[in-house]
């Protein structure tokens, strides 16, 4: 019963501080990926000694921190990775001259992001290097 305690506690502490969406970020990660592996054994733990009502508390408790301690999605990802691209870097990734003009990057980066988009079985973060690589190069 008190891991049941503890884990509303928890919770009702998160929500009570607007903090549920900042456990993603920062050393909250980690905090929360172990502190949900914690609570959903003890849910186990629980369910075994005859508390199917606690168990089912932990469990839906350490789930809503499991899925708050994933890594961050692609989108957010894919907006961050041009940022600190230096122009030669951008250059390299598309393949373009120092002197490229605006249809050679546009066709650099069309013919690059057909292979590597994730529609077409490449992945996010490649195309949002090739993205970024666009843009910096196009002064967006």
């Amino acid at each position: 019963m008190s891991y049941l305690l503890a884990g509303l506690v928890l919770l009702v502490f998160l929500v009570w501080r607007g903090r549920v969406g900042q456990v993603v970020k920062g050393s909250w990660r980690a905090g929360a990926a172990v502190l949900s592996i914690f609570l959903i054994i003890a849910a186990a733990f629980e369910g075994l000694r005859g508390g199917v009502i606690s168990a089912v508390v932990l469990l839906v408790v350490g789930s809503v921190l499991l899925g708050t301690a994933r890594w961050p999605r692609a989108a957010k990802v894919s907006a961050d990775m041009g940022g600190g691209m230096s122009l030669a870097e951008a250059r390299a990734t598309l393949g373009v001259a120092d002197g490229a003009s605006v249809a050679d990057i546009r066709a650099a980066h069309a013919r690059l992001i057909r292979v590597a988009h994730p529609d077409a079985g490449g992945t996010a973060g490649l195309a949002a290097q090739l993205n970024g690589a666009r843009d910096r190069l196009l002064k967006r």
